[in-house]
């Protein structure tokens, strides 16, 4: 775990003596303050803008129905917040109430796609500008704007990148049309924590207008799938047909994110040449 930076740890020093460590954070380190029943995030990395945007998010989220932890205070590499249970129960009925309230969130309908400010996923920008066409919004936004990251330009080849832009040029074909949608932007598994009732609360968002479906996919593609959200959501949001061929396709936003930020780690860039293997051009025979 990173050592917080000195504002963060002027925090931890205030909130008092059992402050213990918490695992499961990819980006930031986490702490509990037991006495003080609050959780503190930092990242001594972190852009200027980070937990704050992550704040405004976890807020949006609230008013539009999830339950999420309360923000107590944000500092530049520190954000304070509610305590919660980090290991959710491993029930139906916990996964069955996530995926209607995740459900009813994507009821919520924007005005375009994209959102009125850029945010982060992870510690890179998630682009936000506004598009009317949601196709040309998760090629540009979601897919090819990673491209230029270096960690992902040290491992992607010229056929890595030919093939994902003609995958592009074809989610037409792939994801049918859709309105835009309010959704969460990182949801996977270990982003769903627990009340001290043992409800549902959401954690780490990234939130914008886009595709229900891309938030379904994340969940879906998580080593730890829980069959009990699928089918609470899909009873509330019945699915388009052919869903579940078109997850691991969304999923590569996530993919492509994990080589921006790591390169070539937890299988990532097997996992996205598997995927878009079927966009390769077929080599001319000879003769």
């Amino acid at each position: 775990m990173s050592v917080p930076g000195v504002l963060a740890q002027e925090v931890l020093a205030a909130l008092g003596d059992e402050v213990v460590p918490l695992t499961g954070g990819v980006v930031n380190a986490v702490w509990l303050a037991r006495h003080a029943d609050r959780v503190l995030k930092t990242n001594e990395a972190a852009p200027p803008t980070l937990f704050e945007i992550e704040a405004e998010g976890l807020a949006v989220l609230r008013r539009h129905g999830l339950t999420t932890p309360r923000v107590h205070d944000v500092g530049p590499d520190w954000m304070l917040l509610e305590a919660l249970t980090p290991q959710p129960p491993a029930s139906d009925a916990f996964w069955e109430s996530a995926g209607r309230a995740i459900a009813a969130l994507h009821d919520v309908r924007g005005p375009r796609f994209g959102w009125d400010h850029d945010g982060w996923l992870g510690l890179l920008p998630q682009h936000n500008a506004w598009h009317d066409d949601g196709h040309v919004f998760f090629a540009e936004q979601r897919l090819l704007r990673y491209l230029d990251e270096p960690k992902a330009d040290a491992v992607l080849t010229a056929d890595d990148r030919d093939a994902l832009e003609r995958l592009c040029a074809r989610l037409p074909e792939i994801v049918p049309a859709a309105p835009p949608a309010l959704t969460h932007g990182d949801l996977w598994h270990n982003n769903v924590v627990a009340t001290a009732a043992g409800e549902p609360a959401f954690i780490d968002p990234a939130v914008s207008w886009t595709w229900p479906e891309v938030d379904v996919s994340m969940m879906f593609c998580s080593d730890h799938s829980p069959a009990g959200f699928f089918a609470a959501y899909h009873e509330v949001r019945p699915p388009e047909p052919g869903w579940q061929d078109r997850m691991h396709v969304l999923n590569l936003r996530e993919v492509l994110s994990t080589l921006a930020h790591e390169g070539d780690r937890w299988g990532a860039l097997g996992y996205f040449r598997d995927v878009v293997r079927p966009f390769h051009r077929v080599p001319r025979s000879g003769g």
